[in-house]
Parts: structure tokens; C-alpha cells; sequence
């Protein structure tokens, strides 16, 4: 008989449905009908079938306990929110600008387009080829002269002259050559009314054959400063001979 009330418990449990209300009804239902009263049988033949109807109850009660606790213990399915992803922002960094270089590069070879000579100037001679003029960066307090020197030929010997004349607060504020410093022998001085800069090759040197840049730097007083009255004197020595070439300043080009 226990096998039997075995099969049957499997049975209703494998059909049974986690419904609560259901399961708290049939519990109700069992505690009310437990408080029915019938007339007491005797003993000797009510024993069986209250034993048989205690098994009955005891296993409805607990797969109704287990059903209980599987409802109760499985939390309900909860949706997941997903932020969506806030893309980063992207700094750009910007370069800063690069400094003007305080020596301006020599310009290009000469070519077809070469300067007009003015009245009293010889601006090529044998090997040598020159341009001069105001550099561009000038401003109304400070002024720079370049003279552009070309040679076909390696020159043994080389003086570079500017004269730059008094036109009111001149005053030297440096030089530079593209050539190498130790080659030459440099000198500033005011006479006969001008500043003049001076380059003189170093005996034992030679500059070699190519286009050479020589400027000189100085203020001035305020204002546009004419170049009218400036001039330059290129004298050297080659191979071939002696060579001079001279002229005046062109406006900034």
C-alpha cells in the first residue's frame, strides 16, 4: 500500500502547476475538512484508513511545501537597463607656430631675372655675381642690409664692404655671413658719415664656389628708412684674376 500512495504522490507531483491560490486553497481545504466531525468508530476498525488518510495528508503537504518554496525561492526574471556609451571627446591638439628664423636663407641662384644695375654700379664681374637690398623684415626702429654674393670660381681672397649711411640713430645691432665665422675677420665703425661693415677672408682661406649671403643689422630713427645713400663693395681674387663688383641697396624683395 505504500508503494501505491508513493506512485500516486509522484504522479500528482509531476502534474502539479506552481499555482499558489491553488495550493492555498487545497491546504485550506484539508485543514477544514480535518474540523468536520464524524461519529468516533471504534478503534480496532478505524485504525487503517486513518492511518492510510494521514500518509495521504502528510505527502500533499509536503510536495505543497515544496511547491511553496520553489515559487517563493526563484526571484522573477528583472530587465537589465544598458546605459549606451557616451563617446569621449577628442582634443585636437593644434601645433604652435614656428619661430621666424633670425637668419633669413640665401635666395635663389640667380637666373634670367637679375637685377638692373643703377648708374655707378657693376653688380657682376668675372666670377662674381651680387644683389643687395632691404630685407624684407625691416621695421620703422631697426633695419637689415643683405648683400648676395655668387661665384663660379673658389676665391682666394675676399673683402666684403657695407656702407650704411647716417640718416639719424644709426646704431650696429649685429651681423652674420652664411660662410664660417672663423674664416673671415669682421669690423664696424662709423666714418665719413656711414656705418660701415667689413668682411676680410683670413689668409689661407678660400670660399668656395656657390652663392654667400652678408648682412648688418642696426637702428635707426623712427620712421621709413631710405636706403638711397646706402651702398656696397665687393672686391676678390681668383684663379682667373682679380674681380670687383659694387652698387647701391634695392628696396625689400
Amino acid at each position: 500500500m505504500n508503494d501505491e500512495i508513493s506512485r500516486r504522490l509522484r504522479e500528482a507531483a509531476d502534474t502539479y502547476q506552481p499555482d499558489r491560490a491553488r495550493m492555498l486553497a487545497r491546504v485550506q481545504r484539508g485543514a477544514t475538512g480535518s474540523g468536520v466531525r464524524h461519529r468516533t468508530p471504534s478503534i480496532r476498525r478505524s485504525w487503517p484508513k486513518a492511518a492510510l488518510a494521514a500518509l495521504a495528508t502528510t505527502g500533499i503537504l509536503a510536495t505543497g511545501g515544496l511547491a511553496v518554496a520553489g515559487m517563493v525561492g526563484t526571484p522573477s526574471p528583472s530587465a537589465t537597463a544598458t546605459a549606451p556609451a557616451v563617446p569621449s571627446a577628442t582634443v585636437t591638439s593644434v601645433p604652435a607656430p614656428s619661430a621666424r628664423p633670425t637668419e633669413p636663407a640665401p635666395s635663389a641662384t640667380p637666373g634670367s631675372s637679375r637685377p638692373t644695375a643703377s648708374p655707378g654700379s657693376r653688380i657682376q664681374n668675372g666670377p662674381l655675381w651680387s644683389d643687395a637690398s632691404v630685407d624684407p623684415h625691416s621695421t620703422v626702429y631697426w633695419a637689415q642690409s643683405n648683400l648676395t654674393l655668387r661665384t663660379t670660381q673658389p676665391l682666394s681672397a675676399l673683402t666684403v664692404e657695407l656702407r650704411i649711411a647716417q640718416t639719424g640713430g644709426l646704431q650696429n645691432t649685429g651681423n652674420w655671413r652664411t660662410l664660417p665665422s672663423d674664416d673671415f675677420t669682421v669690423t664696424v665703425q662709423e666714418t665719413g658719415g656711414a656705418l660701415v661693415y667689413r668682411w676680410v677672408l683670413k689668409p689661407g682661406r678660400t670660399v668656395p664656389v656657390g652663392q654667400h649671403r652678408f648682412a648688418g643689422q642696426f637702428n635707426h630713427a623712427t620712421g621709413v628708412r631710405s636706403a638711397t645713400g646706402d651702398g656696397y663693395r665687393v672686391d676678390a681674387q681668383s684663379a682667373g684674376g682679380s674681380a670687383s663688383v659694387w652698387g647701391g641697396f634695392t628696396a625689400a624683395h
